[in-house]
């Protein structure tokens, strides 16, 4: 699952503020999987106090002071980070139900290093050249030992030192730059410095100054002491290629300030494309929405606009309390994998793009920029799980959100309108049987026979629906203990002239005794007519910028389909920016100008379906 947190601690926050352990659990119970990353500060201070020991310093030319690892001191380092940092933190959290593993980067060699060359330092006046110190840099990680602790625990924990092969010894790390390294390396969706401060504060001493977005080549004079080690982490993050990235606080993840750091010029934002750009980086696949949902509700400020993330998951925005409703209902989720989303002059690519952040970003557009009547409600949701079978928040909008019409936020191109889609048969097949000699009279493999069932089905659902389409998605095979079982997944799309009850016709149940069919989901088509106030409002919207609108219907399936099982007489029509043809593949691209066209189509339409008399 493609939802992994790289979170940094600093040493206080592991120390002394517990309720951030709360926080992670709560990742954790979303389906998130977690490595810490803590620092040692307070805890090597701690260590220090009680054997009665000074603690080294060094001080750098710059006027910087920096802790001495001299070999003697390494031990007492390492017996910090075991002895508190990691057994306080992993106490925290078994405390809350939570599974952890734990351990200094560089035991078992997991983290691995290099000392870095001599360094200078400033003693009464005079230069020193500082062979010894054991401080280095990251070079890689054990990432499939990681990924199979992150696995098997709910949270994983490593701090410094790590380990230096070639001089056979531990050396010191900045935690902040651990983080990074092993955000990238481990291909982390989402990685985050939690502080002592709301984010990175324009003036230090007011809490109210949260820098909220940091763009490259940005100098940033404000930043002292340990936040520039922060900043320089957060740059080498994104230059590597890592997912998202923040800095948060004070000591918390949720509700306190954010600064948010970005891979595409502040200039972005003066085009109109500043938050498409931010909303493509932050990675949502499906089961992983909660972080761009909670971005949007932070990030998107209109007056008269309210905004809150329901019970399902959803990013609600409503603006107006009339009772004429135009529902916008968009989604957020995307198919896995995530690469890290790169502008260029046309256009941006990154997972998602296409299906459908920009759709989703223009209905945003909409709060402040449509025209919205005394007597009408403009409702915005963006929708979790789209792209999976459970369809968990267009159920959600269906029983909770009526409206007296509906735009669906994906992509038609900026010159068609999307009247219908095909419906979703999704059906698991099973077939298990004790194993037997391939030799034997009459044999037929267990994979001979799943195929056989998945025949038989495509010619009933042909004799239903001969415009249906068909395709075996995905087949897994086991053998426990002489126990032979294949599954596959057959997913079928249902053109609309099938109607709602297609699947009551189709037999399941008398395919083989060693034969189980589970229906997964069983969505119908859904066709639009082209009378309609709605489609009305398009036509002339379209003909104000000059434009004869295209109609199409799709054979895939959307959100669109979810409502219409239940929603009679509700005019649905999808409409967004972009090449459907780019969905789901590693080539989703979108256009700038067609963003901002379709943009201006849509916000026509949207006042025009008010003008109308949309929903009386």
């Amino acid at each position: 699952m493609d939802n992994l947190y790289v979170i940094k601690l600093g040493s206080s926050t592991v120390l002394n503020r517990p309720e951030i352990f709360g926080e992670i659990r709560r990742i954790s119970e979303r389906g998130g999987r977690v490595l810490l990353v803590a620092g040692g500060a307070e805890g090597i201070k701690r260590k220090y106090g009680q054997l009665g020991r000074e603690m080294p310093f060094l001080t750098l030319p710059s006027g910087d002071e920096v802790r001495y690892c001299a070999p003697e001191e390494m031990p007492v380092i390492r017996a910090a980070y075991h002895e508190i940092i990691l057994a306080e933190a992993a106490a925290a959290l078994r405390e809350l139900g939570l599974s952890v593993f734990a351990q200094v980067g560089g035991d078992n060699r997991v983290v691995t290093g290099t000392k870095a060359k001599p360094l200078k330092a400033v003693k009464d006046g005079r230069t020193l050249i500082v062979r010894d110190s054991l401080f280095g840099s990251y070079a890689e990680a054990h990432t499939a030992f990681l990924h199979s602790a992150l696995d098997a625990y709910d949270v994983a924990i490593l701090t410094p030192p790590i380990y230096d092969p070639a001089l056979g010894d531990y050396i010191n790390i900045d935690a902040d730059v651990l983080a990074a390294h092993l955000a990238v390396d481990l291909g982390a969706q989402h990685l985050r410095f939690v502080t002592g401060t709301p984010g990175i504060l324009q003036d230090i001493e007011d809490a109210g100054s949260t820098i909220r977005h940091v763009y490259p080549g940005e100098e940033l004079p404000w930043v002292q002491g340990r936040m520039k080690q922060k900043v320089r982490a957060a740059a080498i993050a994104l230059e590597q290629g890592a997912g998202d990235v923040c800095i948060t606080g004070p000591h918390t993840l949720e509700g306190g300030g954010r600064t948010w750091f970005w891979n595409f010029p502040r200039e972005a934002e003066e085009a109109g494309v500043g938050l498409l750009s931010k909303v493509s980086r932050i990675p949502s696949a499906s089961y992983d929405e909660h972080e761009l949902a909670s971005f949007l509700l932070e990030e998107v400020r209109y007056p008269g606009v309210t905004g809150f993330i329901d019970e399902a998951g959803n990013i609600v925005f409503r603006r107006g309390s009339g009772p004429r409703t135009l529902l916008l209902l968009g989604h957020i989720d995307t198919v896995p994998y995530q690469w890290q989303a790169v502008n260029d002059e046309a256009g941006l690519t990154g997972r998602g793009v296409v299906d459908a952040k920009g759709s989703f970003v223009n209905f945003i557009h909409m709060l402040g920029e449509a025209e919205v009547p005394g007597d009408g409600t403009l409702l915005v949701i963006g929708a979790v799980e789209e792209e999976v079978s459970s369809s968990k928040g267009a159920l959600h909008v269906r029983d909770h959100y009526p409206a007296d019409a509906v735009i669906i936020g994906e992509p038609s191109g900026e010159n068609s309108l999307t009247l219908g889609y095909y419906g979703l048969f999704k059906l698991e097949i099973t077939v298990s049987r004790l194993q037997e000699h391939t030799a034997a009279k009459d044999s037929v493999s267990v994979i001979d026979e799943l195929y056989a069932a998945a025949d038989t089905i495509r010619r009933r659902v042909k004799e239903i629906d001969p415009d249906s389409l068909s395709s075996l998605i995905d087949v897994k095979h086991t053998n426990q203990k002489g126990l032979l079982s294949i599954t596959g997944t057959l997913n079928f799309r249902i053109s609309p002239a099938a109607g709602r009850d297609y699947s009551r016709s189709i037999a399941l149940d008398d395919l083989g005794e060693d034969v189980r069919v589970e229906v997964l989901r069983a969505t119908p088509g859904y066709a639009n007519g082209r009378s309609d106030p709605l489609v009305k409002s398009f036509v002339r919207s379209f003909a104000k910028d000059g434009r004869t609108v295209h109609y199409i219907k799709k054979r895939g399936t959307s959100d669109m389909n979810t409502l219409a099982a239940t929603w009679d007489g509700v005019p649905m029509v999808a409409y967004g920016p972009g090449d459907s043809s780019l969905d789901h593949t590693n080539r989703e691209y979108l256009h700038f100008a067609e963003v901002l066209s379709s943009r201006t189509i849509l916000r026509e339409a949207v006042n025009e379906w008010f003008r109308l008399g949309g929903g009386v």
